[in-house]
């Protein structure tokens, strides 16, 4: 059982994928108007969704799945959250988006997404990390369908995937507004990328960088509030 902020808790099935730094970043990174209804696509466990609700008293989030046992996983947290009126989650692949909710239904996407593409290194990779079932193309597609006009997309990934993800994200009319280069220390090469996509949005990136430990290896003040300690 992991504690999450404000006394919330996630419960994670054998084999499940653990709670990440990912998750953390990505949830601190996040920006919600008040009451936003937000989708969170392949939502695992529904670790990211519980994550948002636990410091956002107003958002509604809906998690899509493709496992069967991380979705079952994930009704049980919502339940024993007591978030039943403001989460839920749904059983279907990503790429079905289109077919499961009318056109701009979201005010904020979000997604902790899979990271390889093939070859030996897929092989090796937990399922959960694994682009198979959804690859960045599939993942924008289905962003785009789902936020209104003007809504956000937030994501966490590699950082050798950046260029592409922004090209993908152009192409659904997604532009990039905020890109966070998130390292273990200041000397340490970037090993995640967070990125903020607005629907319709002007050309204007801005840059932001999360250094999560100081050189003799205490947590930073980042780190602390992403952690919320």
């Amino acid at each position: 059982m992991e504690q999450l902020p404000n006394e919330f808790t996630l419960n994670l099935p054998e084999g499940a994928f653990p709670l990440s730094t990912d998750s953390m970043v990505l949830s601190h990174f996040v920006r919600l108007p008040k009451n936003a209804r937000v989708l969170d696509l392949g939502s695992g466990c529904g670790t990211l969704g519980l994550l948002l609700c636990a410091v956002n008293e107003s958002c509604r989030v809906t998690g899509v799945e493709l496992s069967q046992s991380a979705h079952l996983a994930a009704i049980d947290n919502i339940r024993r959250n007591g978030l039943t009126t403001r989460m839920e989650s749904i059983c279907v692949d990503v790429r079905q988006v289109p077919g499961s909710f009318p056109p701009g239904s979201f005010d904020v996407c979000v997604s902790n997404p899979p990271y390889f593409s093939g070859g030996p290194a897929s092989r090796t990779a937990a399922l959960a990390r694994r682009e198979d079932a959804c690859s960045p193309a599939d993942l924008f597609r289905a962003a785009a369908w789902a936020l209104k006009y003007g809504g956000d997309f937030f994501l966490v990934h590699r950082p050798e995937r950046l260029a592409e993800l922004i090209v993908r994200g152009s192409e659904v009319n997604l532009e990039a507004k905020r890109l966070c280069l998130v390292r273990h220390q200041a000397d340490s090469p970037v090993n995640l990328v967070l990125l903020q996509l607005r629907k319709g949005g002007k050309p204007g990136l801005k840059w932001e960088e999360i250094v999560l430990h100081d050189l003799s290896g205490a947590p930073t003040e980042q780190y602390r509030r992403i952690y919320h300690l």
